[in-house]
């Protein structure tokens, strides 16, 4: 799997991009034995369509990728990814296209080349691209790389992906780019105070933990919540089969903001970096945690137990007090939370929740530029009521099923502190197969918030 662009070839074969209602002009100014070609083989620059034009020793001259009208491609993104994966392998240089896109378009490129070919053989697109003229190369790789790295932790099954799986995921990660990394574990998690991660996790068959890995000597502070719940059963409040059947992308919060740091750290960008995971198996044993239990969480704050399915507020809630102690320029968690998101945009979307103004401007901007789709939803003041439950200061499973993607984040909001703060409910799944975006796990978020941090954080 290579997600890097070809280098700088002469020999590279041109690839035409061309709009549907440019493609009678292209072919007038083209000599006829080129044009009549085209005309043959039924081309009309449908978006995803390609075309060959062979040359006189039976090689490739040019190819032609089709790129439709405005209102097609508004259905989709990443659209030469579905180009790329049609072509025969070699070095393509694209021509024609609006530089605009081109950041867009290259990533896509790129990302076509991914497969998750860990336990079965997969054929990506092999067509390997020559960087677009003004795209920065670097910052595409690393994103891909990222993006790459989301989609491997989230694929894995829960089997080879556990607590201490992702632990060593992250070790690896820290490894590569020089950041430290440091881990309470088990029972050590009780004595150091962060008892709602030690209850989810402890009737899982590997010892619930606290992962807590830190990069960078100066600039503004980040810090990033991952939900590392690496399997849930939804505990005593069993799941039925099917919602179980994906269970092992619980894990996609921490797995995406593990991308995220992928990223940041390979961009070398100037802030100090903080990434927390709590990493548990929301297990069934005799010592699982109870509906009706009520838990004391880190910052004092007690939670009553109404479903031991909503376990990813609690062990994400130790962790946000954890950072909000030391007040970080921001902080951001990042979680495959609740099915009331998915309901309420469907999983292209990534909501979000945040009060802060500037950071919502920065992040619809950012999204629209990067083709990584976002939407705000409301920390509704109102709602506080329905995760009061009266016998302790939060619920973490209100009655009645209304907006619970806003309880949640309403919930989450009390553990964070102060500071500028923003919660992603995402689904880390991508249901449909889409160019650059098989079916599988998924990043999502992660790159409207890289594109976004300069401006945020003043970097």
């Amino acid at each position: 799997m290579d997600l890097t662009f070809a280098p700088a070839d002469a020999a590279a074969i041109p690839l035409h991009v061309i709009e549907q209602d440019a493609l009678d002009p292209w072919l007038d100014a083209q000599p006829e034995r080129v044009a009549r070609w085209i005309r043959a083989t039924g081309f009309a620059a449908g978006l995803g369509e390609v075309a060959l034009v062979p040359d006189d020793a039976g090689g490739i001259a040019m190819a032609l990728a089709g790129y439709g009208t405005a209102a097609a491609r508004a259905r989709g993104r990443f659209h030469l990814a579905g180009c790329a994966a049609k072509l025969p392998e070699g070095s393509y240089r694209i021509e024609g296209l609006d530089p605009e896109r081109a950041p867009e378009e290259a990533l896509g490129w790129l990302l076509s080349h991914y497969a998750f070919d860990r336990y079965h053989e997969q054929k990506p697109a092999t067509a390997r691209l020559v960087a677009p003229e003004g795209v920065d190369a670097t910052r595409i790789e690393a994103i891909a790389a990222g993006e790459a790295l989301t989609r491997d932790l989230i694929n894995t099954p829960a089997a080879d992906m556990g607590p201490a799986d992702l632990e060593g995921a992250c070790a690896t990660l820290a490894t590569r780019h020089g950041a430290s990394i440091d881990v309470i574990r088990g029972e050590a998690l009780l004595e150091q105070n962060f008892p709602m991660i030690h209850t989810v996790g402890r009737a899982g068959a590997e010892a619930p933990r606290l992962i807590d890995m830190r990069w960078g000597e100066s600039g503004p502070t980040l810090t990033l919540v991952g939900k590392g719940v690496c399997f849930d059963t939804g505990g005593l409040n069993l799941k039925p089969a099917a919602s179980m059947a994906l269970m092992k992308k619980d894990m996609g919060g921490a797995a995406t903001v593990l991308g995220l740091a992928q990223m940041i750290m390979a961009l070398d960008l100037p802030l100090r970096l903080r990434v927390l995971v709590p990493a548990v198996e929301n297990a069934v044993a005799g010592n699982a945690f109870r509906p009706g239990d009520i838990l004391t969480a880190r910052n004092g704050l007690t939670v009553e137990i109404n479903n031991t399915d909503a376990e990813g507020r609690l062990v994400l809630a130790d962790s946000l007090a954890y950072g909000g102690e030391e007040s970080p320029d921001l902080m951001v968690s990042m979680a495959t939370l609740t099915g009331a998101a998915r309901v309420a945009v469907g999983p292209d979307l990534s909501p979000y929740f945040t009060d802060d103004a500037g950071l919502v401007q920065a992040l619809d901007r950012a999204a629209s530029e990067v083709a990584d789709p976002v939407w705000r939803l409301p920390f509704h003041e109102p709602y506080e009521a329905m995760i009061e439950p009266g016998i302790a200061d939060l619920d973490n499973a209100p009655k009645g099923g209304f907006a619970g993607a806003i309880t949640a984040a309403l919930f989450l909001r009390r553990f964070a502190g102060d500071g500028r703060y923003a919660h992603f409910d995402i689904y880390g799944w991508n249901p449909t197969p889409a160019p650059a975006r098989p079916k599988g796990g998924v990043g999502m978020g992660a790159r409207a918030l890289l594109q976004a941090l300069p401006g945020v954080l003043d970097l």
